[in-house]
């Protein structure tokens, strides 16, 4: 009967228990034969290290939300000193944020009750709010000095070159995004670039700035089908995400691994909560594609799979 056949293929449910001896990997591990997100999450982590044994996989990592003003800067730093992020595609904001503490600025932890914010308050005491944590304008204007004194070499080059650039003329920092992809030669795609604050100070004091998008467009699209084994990590969904799935949408290459760490829902028809599963259908995830979409928060998520990533490959 096929029921029959359905309960075949099951496996039980491990009430598992954990040991102060144990570690991050002992708990992935113990976590992958449970289930719901826990499991998910297991699984995320296991493609993940798939993706970084797969000597031919071009890890493409897209990011999206406020994970460096929430403390995660370090972690996507240290994803790609590691080696596990080939080409990164984000927001402007993300790396308004990066710059932002990459000059020696930061983020201010808050208080978690709404009844003790007085956002009004706030707006006169020039802070700004991101959910719980607060950024005071004088961030943005130490940025706007740093812009302000930029000599752009070429005013219509590629987005992805003029963050080139602006990463080689950051600071040293051990926890910056744009400078460690620029040591490393690690593309950073931001496809919605004008859509931040860094932006807008680089349209105010170099008005003369035309940078390329259609050239960003074609560089993402060449990078994915030249790619044998294409893996994906989405981080929030957004634009990032869409300009990761278009490129293997067009290619002959869909995705053969894929992870995705969103709260979003499918319902709605938006890309952040659209499942990988969705994506088969456009061609984006191949058919056969080991993926798992995991709905958590990512920044109790993301730092999980790090510390996951380089535990196992310390045992190995």
């Amino acid at each position: 009967m096929p029921n029959e056949d359905i309960k075949e293929k099951m496996r039980k449910v491990r009430q598992f228990r954990i040991d102060e001896k144990d570690d991050i990997v002992d708990l992935i591990l113990s976590l992958k034969e449970t289930g719901f997100n826990a499991k998910r999450l297991a699984v995320a982590c296991e493609i993940y290290k798939k993706m970084i044994q797969d000597k031919n996989c071009v890890k493409f990592f897209g990011l999206a939300g406020a994970l460096v003003p929430a403390g995660m800067q370090k972690v996507i730093h240290d994803f790609i000193e590691e080696g596990f992020i080939d080409v990164l595609v984000t927001t402007g904001a993300s790396l308004t944020h990066d710059i932002a503490e990459t000059l020696g600025y930061h983020h201010l932890q808050g208080e978690l009750s709404a009844k003790e914010i007085d956002d009004s308050e706030l707006h006169n005491q020039e802070l700004n709010r991101i959910y719980d944590v607060f950024l005071p304008n004088k961030v943005y204007e130490g940025i706007e000095d740093f812009v302000s004194k930029l000599e752009i070499p070429d005013g219509n080059m590629p987005v992805s070159s003029f963050l080139k650039f602006l990463g080689d003329n950051l600071p040293k920092n051990d926890k910056s995004i744009l400078k460690i992809c620029a040591e490393k030669n690690i593309p950073i795609f931001c496809p919605a670039f004008t859509d931040s604050g860094l932006a807008l100070q680089l349209g105010f004091h170099h008005q003369n700035l035309n940078l390329n998008h259609f050239k960003d467009m074609l560089k993402m699209v060449d990078l994915a089908w030249d790619t044998k084994h294409a893996g994906i990590c989405i981080v929030g969904g957004g634009v990032p995400k869409n300009f990761i799935m278009q490129s293997l949408q067009f290619c002959p290459n869909s995705a053969q691994y894929a992870i995705q760490i969103t709260m979003d829902r499918p319902e709605q028809g938006g890309l952040s909560g659209a499942t990988l599963h969705e994506a088969i259908s456009w061609g984006k995830v191949n058919e056969k594609a080991k993926f798992s979409t995991v709905i958590a928060d990512a920044t109790i998520a993301l730092p999980l799979i790090f510390w996951y990533l380089l535990r196992s490959r310390s045992k190995n």
